[in-house]
């Protein structure tokens, strides 16, 4: 399909057909080809415009000048195919050959060729052609009818005539002829028994009739009677018809199909798709003509698939859909000049809506209504906005379209286009928009999160506004289109976690027709969520930040500045909407999976290496000298720091991965509750039904665990599944009470967890202006929030049991070194007791453990007694 071969080149190799081709390449020759040609683009101009001018092509002027016609569209057709396959472009064998380059030069030259007129005759006459068709099928289709009706019509006018001639209508004054009665009855007769099957006999006899009207008029002075000269005239006219419309045959539509072939064309007339583009920026309108080259294309389809079904191939579905598909490509991208053209207006919209125009506000001074007239702004945006809905209008022209075997609703491409433009520009300026300096001695994560919430603002804004001009559902769109592009990034970005990859063609969210561009990455992040994640992680380093839950803000350790507070979430969430911060949320959750699978792995090597028991038998022992848990120990201080000491060395690599999970699960918490926050004041009704739907859910699960022989929701049953999805993106849920991993039960698990926190709560100290705990050296830095947070995420992913037993460790430790203190009632608590106790009630404030749990292990009144103490 649209191969074409240079004979120059492509005969070089065989020196006979060389020699015989020679004649025809003569300079002389092809000279007066190209002005042959060049000739005939002129002369083809004018009776192409008069045939396109509107109310010329009417059915008799078609029927009359077929010959002329035909003719035309040959000559615009050999001349069109002539100058497209001498000017094209050279393939890269041809174009290394000189002479070829010479020749097609020459041809350049000589036939003065300008693509612009090229075009043209190519759009006229495809118009010209599909015109034509069209009435032409319509006329085969009416064809029969008329035929039957004009006959019916001429037999009746000749009936009435001979009535006319008896002399019993006294009404019309004409004298009784029975001569001309009969004549005229007979004639009646004759014009009733012609056969539309044998129209050449048909043909033939109307001849005659014709011509006995014409004789019987002359030699009976029928002229003198208006009435029957009227009558008479009818007739004839009627016959008349008759004969063109024997004329009407299927052999014109099959040569039309024949001579307007534009096969060899399939891959040239790429070359002329700028100067489509050009041609609409200039008139929306020619999308018309346009649909008629684009149908002239699609009939070069017709006879390749004619030979595959011919030869009775099941290929013939596939090759038909393939190149339909291929063109309906084609189609979209001449087409999508006009979403382009009309997003470059629409930035120039954007620009006056948001810098220029002022927003009027709901209580307006009479005096200051000129100042917010603004006439000369809003008659600019007017006008773009008219430029904006005629584009709109010269797509819409264009018509519901068979292309090959795919239907192209130009409505549906209009939406098309938009979209792939609006993604687009979206995508770009997500990926602008977020690129951070890492050095950067203050973030620019808020000032760059600002800026891109005010282009996207803008977008939203303007699609509003010309959503009713340009016909289309508008937030429908945006939204749809936005939630694709942030969840392509985010499964793009997830992808280096997975061991399979979700490849782009595999993606729920990719499309051929409106695809979301991928842009290199530029830096250890596949993309802008990937690096959005990162640089908020990092100005939130637990190692440099200390996070304060009563003002949900980070501090800087050295500089005690705030760094981040709730404001951050905002300006995500405005920036890139409720989509952007659950897909940040679901990376944060697949970054959590890699650190606690990575601590797991850690843990296991440590405590069940087969080869290497040190670690293991060291806690047996340790878990033997603790035993009974619900006891107190001797000696507490020797005990616990011989322990600690002991198992020193390894405690840094787990806490690392254990604040840097706690660092993920406060930030979860606070785009949950950004995401719940804004769904309940956008949309109260959907937030309530999620809420009531959850209750009652949970209220079904735990009636059956009291009642089993209740119903129970099912596996297989998707209903839980798809409501989690949709309680998460509405930040309904609670980012510590998930199970992240699935996990194999440890020896010694709880114990060894209760031993990372005994050796890191020395480093921290209880400060009251915060009413929390914070570093005692900035040198040795401990964020105490997200350690209880980590502490509580690894043990959420074991057994509850794993939990209890880890507190049980907590309150013994507690109550062992209580216990030893001197009985002086004026002595206060130890630093290691009150932080231990400070780490307690934190961990049941984020866990949502009820006091009860904590109270089995340590007596109520050490935690009225250390309360009692921070309050002096």
């Amino acid at each position: 399909m649209g191969t074409t071969v240079n004979l120059l080149d492509a005969w070089s190799p065989y020196k006979a057909a060389s020699t015989a081709l020679n004649n025809t390449l003569e300079p002389s020759n092809i000279r007066e080809q190209a002005t042959k040609y060049a000739g005939k683009l002129e002369k083809l101009k004018s009776p192409l415009d008069k045939y396109l001018t509107e109310g010329v092509l009417t059915e008799e002027f078609v029927l009359d000048n077929i010959p002329k016609m035909m003719n035309v569209m040959r000559e615009g057709n050999v001349t069109l195919r002539w100058l497209m396959l001498h000017t094209c472009a050279l393939s890269a064998s041809a174009d290394q050959n000189k002479r070829c380059r010479q020749l097609r030069e020459q041809v350049l030259t000589d036939s003065k060729y300008n693509p612009l007129v090229v075009f043209q005759l190519l759009l006229n006459i495809g118009q010209f052609e599909f015109k034509l068709k069209e009435m032409f099928k319509q006329m085969l289709a009416e064809k029969q009818a008329k035929w039957e009706d004009h006959k019916k019509e001429g037999s009746e006018r000749m009936q009435e005539l001979g009535e006319v001639f008896s002399g019993t209508k006294p009404l019309t004054r004409v004298e009784k002829n029975e001569n001309l009665q009969a004549w005229f009855t007979e004639m009646s007769k004759q014009i009733g028994s012609l056969n539309y099957d044998d129209s050449t006999s048909a043909g033939r006899k109307i001849v005659q009739l014709i011509q006995a009207l014409e004789e019987v008029q002359e030699f009976h002075q029928l002229e003198s009677n208006l009435q029957v000269k009227q009558f008479l005239a009818d007739t004839r006219k009627y016959l008349h018809q008759m004969i063109r419309t024997i004329n009407i045959k299927e052999e014109v539509l099959i040569t039309i199909q024949i001579v307007g072939d534009l096969s060899y064309a399939w891959d040239i007339i790429d070359s002329y798709t700028s100067y489509m583009q050009q041609g609409i920026k200039r008139d929306p309108s020619l999308v018309i003509k346009l649909r008629a080259t684009f149908l002239k294309m699609a009939s070069a389809l017709d006879l390749p698939l004619m030979r595959i079904n011919q030869a009775m191939s099941p290929d013939l579905m596939s090759v038909s859909q393939y190149y339909s598909g291929e063109l309906v490509a084609y189609v979209r991208k001449v087409l999508q000049i006009i979403p382009q053209t009309m997003f470059g207006l629409l930035a120039r919209i954007i620009t006056m809506q948001t810098a220029q125009i002022k927003e009027v506000p709901t209580r307006l001074e009479k005096d200051k209504m000129k100042e917010f007239a603004q006439l000369d702004e809003r008659y600019e945006v007017a006008k773009l906005t008219h430029s904006i809905s005629v584009f709109t209008e010269g797509i819409l022209m264009m018509k519901t379209t068979l292309v090959g075997i795919i239907k192209i609703d130009p409505k549906q491409l209009l939406e098309d286009g938009i979209r792939k433009e609006l993604v687009q520009q979206v995508a770009l300026a997500l990926h602008k928009g977020l690129m951070f300096n890492p050095k950067a001695k203050v973030s620019e994560l808020l000032p760059k999160l600002h800026e891109l919430g005010s282009r996207m603002d803008g977008f939203r804004r303007s699609f509003e506004y010309i959503q009713d001009y340009v016909n289309i559902y508008g937030l429908k769109i945006w939204q749809e289109e936005v939630s694709r592009i942030i969840n392509y990034n985010v499964e793009q970005e997830c992808n280096s976690f997975l061991r399979t990859k979700v490849q782009d063609w595999q993606s729920i969210y990719q499309s051929t027709a409106i695809p979301i561009p991928r842009y290199a990455p530029v830096d250890e992040s596949v993309n802008f969520i990937g690096r959005l994640a990162r640089e908020i992680i990092r100005i939130t380093d637990p190692r440099v930040t200390s996070y304060i839950d009563q003002m949900k803000a980070w501090y800087d350790v050295k500089t005690k500045q705030e760094q981040v507070n709730r404001t951050l979430f905002q300006r995500i969430q405005r920036a890139v909407g409720s989509f952007g911060l659950a897909g940040l949320d679901r990376l944060l959750c697949f970054m959590m999976v890699k650190e606690l699978q990575a601590y797991l792995m850690v843990a296991q090597r440590c405590l069940m290496n087969p080869r290497d028991k040190t670690i293991h038998d060291l806690l047996s022992g340790f878990s033997q000298s603790l035993s009974p848990v619900s006891g107190i120990v001797g000696q507490p201080q020797k005990l616990y720091s011989t322990m600690t000491s002991k198992v020193k060395s390894m405690v840094p690599t787990f806490l690392d991965m254990i604040l840097k999970v706690g660092q993920m699960q406060l930030l979860r918490k606070q785009i949950a509750h950004e995401l719940n926050t804004s769904c309940k004041f956008d949309s109260k009704v959907f937030a309530n039904a999620l809420q009531t739907m959850n209750n009652a859910l949970l209220a079904d699960i735990e009636r059956h665990y009291q009642d089993p022989s209740l119903p129970y929701p099912k596996e297989e049953n998707p209903l839980m599944f798809e409501l989690t999805a949709y309680l998460e993106s509405a930040g309904f849920h609670d980012p510590f009470s998930k199970i992240y991993i699935t996990t194999k039960r440890l020896p010694f698990f709880a114990l060894f967890n209760f031993l990372i926190v005994i050796s890191n709560l020395p480093k921290l100290v209880y400060s009251k202006s915060i009413s929390g705990m914070v570093a005692k050296k900035p040198q040795d830095p401990l964020d105490s929030p997200p350690f209880v947070a980590g502490c509580i995420t690894v043990l959420k992913q074991f057994h509850s049991e794993y939990t209890d037993v880890f507190l049980a460790y907590l309150g013994q430790y507690i109550r062992s070194v209580v216990e030893v203190l001197p009985g002086n009632k004026s002595q206060d608590l130890p630093q290691d007791v009150l932080n231990t106790l400070v780490f307690l009630e934190d961990f049941i404030n984020y866990s949502g453990l009820t006091r009860k749990v904590v109270e089995a292990h340590v007596p109520m009144y050490l935690f009225d007694e250390f309360r009692s103490q921070f309050a002096q």
